[in-house]
């Protein structure tokens, strides 16, 4: 990593639940967190708004907002993101089918017409050459109103912004998906 992170100590004592609820939830405190704990208004703001984004009453099926944070993850070269997002939608889809198939999706016919809107439009969003396009936003519409596109834009503009965050300073996968092949995700 490119920044190193503190001895859990000197973090401010209101951010050490958030420490502990990782440690208990993932086995082992995010580098991430770390990272952003470094900063902690910054730190507080990221967590509501993924705390936000990933809540159960969310209109984005579960296994669905996991296939974007994957793609994007994927997208951006975040290491740790595809590491973590792959085993959330591992235990999400129930096998690793759609983790393998990802990188590749227009050409694997696991996806249905649903998860291919979004993962189009998620791409849209993400790659900086591409635009979102009147179709993508109608095929979208077959799905989601307004509100539901509005959530998923921003689902995928905080993965950008998280995987982007990890990739600059480079934070590593720290084994959360140990792929079939023995390869990281």
């Amino acid at each position: 990593m490119h920044i190193s992170t503190k001895p859990l100590n000197q973090y401010p004592w209101y951010l050490r639940p958030f420490f502990w609820n990782q440690k208990r939830k993932y086995g082992a405190v995010l580098d991430p967190g770390l990272l952003w704990g470094r900063a902690p208004t910054l730190f507080m703001t990221v967590a509501l708004l993924y705390g936000a984004l990933d809540r159960k009453r969310s209109p984005l099926s579960p296994v669905l907002r996991s296939l974007v944070t994957v793609r994007v993850s994927q997208i951006n070269d975040c290491h740790f993101c595809v590491d973590i997002n792959s085993a959330t939608l591992a235990k999400r889809a129930g096998s690793m089918d759609k983790i393998l198939a990802l990188s590749d999706w227009r050409n694997q016919s696991i996806f249905d017409a649903h998860e291919r809107a979004v993962l189009d439009y998620t791409e849209a969003v993400t790659y900086t050459d591409a635009v979102v396009t009147d179709h993508m936003m109608a095929r979208l519409r077959e799905f989601y109103d307004d509100d539901g596109i509005v959530e998923l834009t921003g689902l995928i503009a905080f993965q950008n912004l998280s995987s982007k965050f990890n990739s600059a300073l480079d934070v590593p996968a720290q084994g959360f998906c140990q792929r079939p092949d023995n390869s990281e995700p």
